[in-house]
């Protein structure tokens, strides 16, 4: 006969079994089968569930109020649903910021480990079109192996010994302490602080002490060197504050550009300029002033056209 401790634990592996073999078992028949209170039945749920999440279980055991039964479903904690890999294969295609022969492979893996197998191929149909017509950079070089040898320097916090292709392709070389991976309209880019450099000679701004951005398809020569810089906590850089203030990837000492704007769409403006502070204007339209770095704004407001009516300037 066995005692009150086995019949427990038989009791839980049977229940789990069934459970896993597809039954939705209801609390009083399982009382009556197993000749326990509902209550050590209760009990017997909610150490069967404990036990699924702390084994991280690719099943979670819920109460199903409609059938009133116990019974298991699928957990997708750790991958995407349909909506969501649908959105993030958009996002990846339009972002144009990878090889074709690097892009397509890395979708085509993404959809196979997030999605089960019943709901891949709409997945894929809504994707075709765009996969078919997609566009690789110009530069045509491949990226994971120098992103991820980066973005360890990054996390070790090892100087870089690089050779670097200006926009002018000329090429100078740096040795860089990286803190930072960014991307942005089609392009990687690491931004870093330049070792050992006549900031008088080769800075518009001398006095600048903001990291210098460095498009990472033209970094021509990799070395990561045996040396380590330190970067006091308060000082740390911050990618998202950094893209807040920044646009197009044009570095420049941090001012506040002021303009007026009246065209159809204030948000856009805001999703242009998350740090925008907006006024109505007597005209109708808004004034806009916006904390950035340097003046690759200017880009985007030339391309407003009439829609910005007073001049820029700023302070």
């Amino acid at each position: 006969m066995k005692d009150a401790s086995s019949a427990k634990s038989w009791r839980l592996l049977d229940i789990y079994s069934r459970l896993v073999n597809g039954e939705q078992l209801k609390k009083s028949e399982l009382a009556l089968q197993y000749q326990v209170s509902e209550k050590s039945i209760q009990r017997d749920m909610s150490a069967l569930r404990d036990f699924m999440e702390e084994r991280d279980l690719s099943q979670e055991l819920i109460y199903d109020t409609k059938q009133s039964a116990y019974r298991l479903i699928a957990r997708r904690k750790h991958g995407l649903c349909e909506g969501e890999m649908l959105a993030v294969g958009k996002i990846l295609l339009d972002s144009r910021s990878l090889r074709r022969d690097e892009m397509l492979p890395m979708l085509e893996r993404l959809i196979n480990c997030c999605i089960p197998n019943a709901k891949r191929k709409t997945i894929k149909d809504l994707l075709l079109n765009e996969e078919y017509h997609y566009i690789e950079p110009q530069h045509g070089k491949h990226l994971f192996n120098l992103l991820w040898s980066l973005g360890q320097a990054i996390q070790a916090h090892q100087v870089l010994r690089i050779q670097y292709m200006k926009q002018d392709a000329s090429c100078v070389k740096r040795e860089v302490e990286p803190v930072g991976l960014m991307f942005s309209e089609f392009y990687f880019y690491l931004v870093g602080f330049i070792q050992n450099i006549n900031k008088e000679q080769s800075f518009q701004n001398p006095a600048d002490t903001f990291p210098t951005i460095y498009r990472v398809d033209r970094i021509n020569e990799l070395h990561v060197l045996d040396k380590h810089f330190t970067l006091p906590y308060s000082n740390r850089f911050e990618e998202g504050e950094f893209r807040k203030r920044i646009q197009f990837m044009y570095g420049g000492r941090l001012q506040t550009v002021h303009f007026r704007y009246v065209g159809p769409s204030i948000e856009a403006i805001r999703d242009r300029l998350p740090t925008a502070e907006v006024k109505p204007s007597s005209d109708g339209g808004w004034d806009v002033s916006a904390e950035i770095f340097g003046t690759g704004i200017e880009m985007w407001l030339k391309s407003q056209g009439d829609y910005i009516t007073k001049g820029w300037y700023y302070e």
